[in-house]
């Protein structure tokens, strides 16, 4: 283990001395353990950098306020070791430090995996208010909370003995460096970035995650050009840990096939001893199929606009981002094509032009929609319509011309849903 000096990380090696260095970044409120079950087989061909958060495994407390600092850091430590080139595979907060390697030191990563990742996490909102818990009443709610978002309850009830870890991994993490790395990831988002990472990316999820899941997953593969999916069933957040041989399994392929330029021998690295693994052993368990997808968004010529990130951009300030995360959650591998079709041709092309506003196109819109009588879409784009800058008073206007050009039943029947969005949308909270 290393000693750790101001502004750099507390860090330890595994592998041969010679070998590519490939960093292992950890999750919020976890420590370098999380990643124990990867180590063996990763170090036969790479010399494996794991490092711990501030506060976090007894790390000094020195707490990070932002991503950027964090990569910073991260920076620093493996400047000081003489590691210049590396690939990358970080989980949550450790992905979010993988993305911002990759946006701002290009030249640094060799390849990028991002497991239980996201563009966004959630809302700020949402990860200051865990900071005000925490103020309150210190980690333990959060911390015996843990297991919940981590594991599936399968997997919690059968191996109490991590499940134990995991809530002491958290107990034992310093608040203050806790709370300033949930206002990092409160701040963080990279959505009008991920068109710059340029690196071979594999985007990594369990298929029950309901903290950063499926959707997010999606995104990341939608928004980074080089990118594939893997979707391993049967777990949850904290993937590494509840699936283990299928992680390991991707994290080899990925990195054995897709490191993008050759590994400098000439680079020096210090090695630094560590402790045994703390990992409690798990009983055996079938490795679960799970297979990197084809990148979802084909190669384009150069130069050339990317009408899916445009489209989804597009989509997401039009229909609001729970509207399009719950239609991306949805999405599979018979509605996939689809999806990609409407967000780049609708949400990419037509809705981009700029011969027409988007109030103007929202007019538009409604009144297709009432006319062919797709009722389920026009609640949706009456929100859209509101957000796009019409009045109430304007969708009434809209919706009485199409009672003259598309028939009064319908116009009816369209009233009664925009009725109700209006409603829903206007009425203060109680």
């Amino acid at each position: 283990m290393s000693e750790t000096p101001p502004n750099t990380l507390q860090y330890r090696f595994d592998g041969p001395e010679d070998a590519p260095v490939l960093i292992l970044g950890p999750s919020l409120g976890t420590t370098w353990h999380m990643w124990d079950r990867q180590v063996p087989e990763l170090a036969q061909q790479w010399r494996v950098f794991r490092f711990d958060l501030p506060g976090h495994g007894g790390a000094p407390a020195r707490p990070a306020g932002s991503v950027a600092e964090l990569a910073a850091r991260l920076l620093a430590t493996l400047d000081a070791l003489g590691v210049q080139r590396f690939g990358y595979a970080g989980c949550a907060l450790g992905g979010a430090i993988g993305i911002e390697l990759a946006l701002r030191h290009p030249a640094r990563m060799a390849s990028l995996a991002l497991v239980a990742a996201s563009p966004r996490f959630g809302t700020a909102d949402e990860f200051r208010q865990r900071g005000v818990v925490v103020r309150t009443n210190g980690l333990d709610p959060i911390a015996r909370s843990a297991p919940d978002r981590w594991f599936t309850g399968g997997f919690a009830a059968a191996q109490p003995a991590i499940t134990e870890w995991a809530v002491q991994m958290v107990r034992t993490t310093d608040p203050g460096c806790y709370i300033a790395a949930c206002e990092a990831l409160a701040a963080f988002d990279v959505r009008p970035e991920l068109g710059r990472v340029g690196v071979p990316t594999l985007v990594l999820v369990g298929s029950d995650d309901q903290v950063t899941g499926p959707a997010e997953a999606r995104t990341l593969v939608a928004g980074i050009h080089d990118a594939r999916l893997a979707v391993v069933p049967g777990a949850s957040h904290l993937v590494p840990v509840e699936q283990p041989a299928a992680v390991t399994d991707l994290l080899v392929h990925h990195f054995s096939t897709a490191w993008q330029q050759p590994f400098d021998t000439g680079q020096t690295v210090l090695p630094a001893a560590a402790p045994a693994a703390v990992v409690p052993a798990a009983q055996p368990q079938a490795a679960p199929v799970a297979e990197i997808a084809p990148a979802a968004v084909p190669a384009r010529p150069e130069g050339a606009p990317d009408r899916y990130r445009t489209g989804l951009k597009i989509r997401r300030e039009v229909l609001g981002d729970a509207h399009v995360d719950r239609t991306l959650a949805q999405t599979d591998a018979f509605s996939g094509d689809f999806q990609q079709f409407v967000t780049r041709y609708s949400w990419g092309e037509v809705w981009d032009r700029p011969g027409l506003d988007r109030r103007t196109r929202s007019c538009i819109t409604l009144t297709a929609l009432v006319a062919g009588g797709h009722l389920e879409e026009l609640a949706s784009h009456t929100r859209a319509a509101l957000r796009n800058g019409l009045t109430p008073d304007e969708i009434k206007e809209v919706l009485l011309h199409t009672a003259v050009y598309c028939g009064v039943p319908a116009a009816n029947s369209a009233f009664r849903v925009a009725q109700q969005v209006i409603r829903e949308e206007t009425t203060p909270a109680g």
